[in-house]
């Protein structure tokens, strides 16, 4: 056996996979397979993947317009009982009554004044109740996806999303805030699966040396689709058919179900599955993560079964592919991925929710006539994931760095730099245009996560890494619903 194979078959039995920097044999597939441009199968897999993202979190936070629209606009006018205005910065233009919140609103503020507003006795239930339909499906949707795949529990549940959307303005009007609630609970738990069984797809579909780019291309959808929601959604509340604000759950559900039919017809579990697939981009794909020109998933079981410990999947065929709790539980790095999870969501809820505060109250910006610059942070973050991703597979591709040092390279400018930018915001004194521009680098920085941390399950094993980002993000999200109800000091 030729040195170079030998090379690569030690690296299988290490990591599961064939190493970028092992992958000389593929070069010329790679190659061939590239002349194609943008049409490539796996491509489009990763732009469905991207629509479906961005259209989980329109569904997510559309009703923090709505809302608006569905209440007197009196009961949430700035300066009312309740709503204290700090006097350390000067008025300047500010809009006594806001009548409709743009991107920055976080969806637990808005139910608070609507809750309020109906005198119902248990806001915090309403507060969060979608997210406790989502974060409850997490590690059964993963565990399940493991067993038998992930492309139906995705498509299937993002289906029921919006096919419940429309039953919002019904759920509203007939049902009162109990029959919104159990509405959006549903919703929350047909969202339940994106998160999860993306994370398996892309193990099934991306090489190695490609994950920073098209990880990051997908779960930038969340900022798409957050930054298209709130502008569109006040656009339909005002001139929408049927009194506005439910052509909002009309239209986004009616795209939400186009979507998912799409994605139920045109994609496939994994490259073997796919029957129009190129057969040497099929062959580039199976040999880079498996060691094999064809892994087949039936009903999410393999042909080809590994030997799972964590670092090490051997290709020893096996009787079964169970989720190995133990050595997860043993496993030091996947900790290091859980911790980071919790403490970015944390930090991120923390500043969803009291950004719009601080900015409303201590800098007296009207969020109504600076719509673009509540979003601006957002949309920073959004650019900043795409090119530094390009960064982190370079730095992989060119030998100079491991997988372990690019993600931690990427994983420090996501999480240090927001923090570093939150302190330095507190030194700017009443200063908008200063500290808007700090705020807007803080959280454009964050994008880095996206090629550190949320893409690190797939280096420790593409075979579990649904699995694993179910617990994560599980916990994560559990973590961010903490931090709206936690004094920020």
């Amino acid at each position: 056996m030729p040195a170079a194979r030998q090379q690569q078959q030690v690296n299988r039995e290490r990591n599961g996979h064939v190493l970028v920097w092992d992958q000389n044999g593929f070069n010329e597939i790679f190659e061939r397979i590239s002349s194609r441009g943008l049409f490539q199968t796996r491509y489009f897999v990763t732009f469905m993947l991207f629509l479906g993202m961005a259209n989980a979190y329109v569904m997510r936070t559309n009703m923090s317009v709505a809302i608006v629209a569905m209440v007197n606009h009196t009961a949430i006018s700035a300066g009312s009982e309740g709503d204290v205005m700090d006097d350390e910065c000067p008025d300047s233009n500010y809009t006594e009554v806001v009548k409709n919140f743009t991107f920055l609103v976080f969806f637990n503020r808005i139910m608070d004044k609507m809750v309020n507003f109906l005198e119902f006795s248990s806001p915090g239930l309403h507060t969060v109740i979608v997210f406790y339909g989502y974060v409850i499906t997490q590690i059964p949707f993963g565990m399940l996806a493991k067993k038998y795949g992930s492309l139906n529990f995705l498509g299937w549940g993002m289906l029921i999303n919006s096919v419940f959307a429309f039953l919002v303005p019904v759920a509203a009007r007939e049902g009162g805030v109990w029959g919104l609630c159990v509405v959006r609970f549903i919703q929350g738990l047909g969202e339940g699966p994106i998160v999860p069984c993306t994370h398996a797809l892309l193990a099934k579909w991306i090489p190695p040396n490609e994950r920073s780019r098209m990880g990051a291309a997908v779960y930038a959808g969340a900022q798409f689709g957050t930054i298209i929601s709130m502008p569109l959604s006040g656009l339909l509340a005002e001139y929408g058919f049927d009194g506005g604000w439910p052509s909002i759950f009309y239209v986004f559900g009616a795209v939400g179900t186009i979507w998912s039919i799409a994605f139920l017809i045109w994609v496939y579990e994994d490259p073997s599955s796919h029957p129009k697939i190129d057969e040497r981009e099929k062959k580039y794909i199976n040999h880079s993560l498996w060691g094999t020109n064809d892994i087949k998933v039936t009903n999410g079981k393999s042909f080809l079964l590994f030997k799972f410990s964590f670092n090490c999947i051997s290709p020893r065929p096996l009787l079964d592919s169970s989720i190995p709790f133990k050595a997860i539980a043993k496993s030091l790095p996947f900790y290091a991925i859980l911790f980071a999870h919790m403490g970015h969501n944390y930090g991120y809820e923390t500043l969803m929710t009291e950004l719009p505060t601080y900015m409303k109250q201590v800098l007296r910006f009207s969020l109504k006539s600076n719509g673009l610059l509540s979003s601006l942070p957002y949309l920073a973050m959004w650019i900043f994931s795409m090119s530094i991703s390009v960064v982190a597979d370079w730095m992989i591709s060119s030998n100079r760095f491991n997988h372990t040092s690019t993600r931690k390279v990427m994983n420090s400018i996501g999480q240090y730099g927001p923090g570093i930018a939150l302190i330095a915001a507190s030194y700017t004194g009443c200063d908008r245009v200063l500290t808007l521009a700090i705020l807007t680098i803080g959280v454009g920085l964050n994008g880095g996560i996206y090629s550190g941390f949320k893409i690190n399950h797939l280096d420790l094993t593409p075979r579990f890494a649904g699995f694993l980002m179910a617990i994560t993000n599980c916990s994560a999200n559990l973590a961010g619903l903490l931090a709206p109800s936690l004094p920020v000091i």
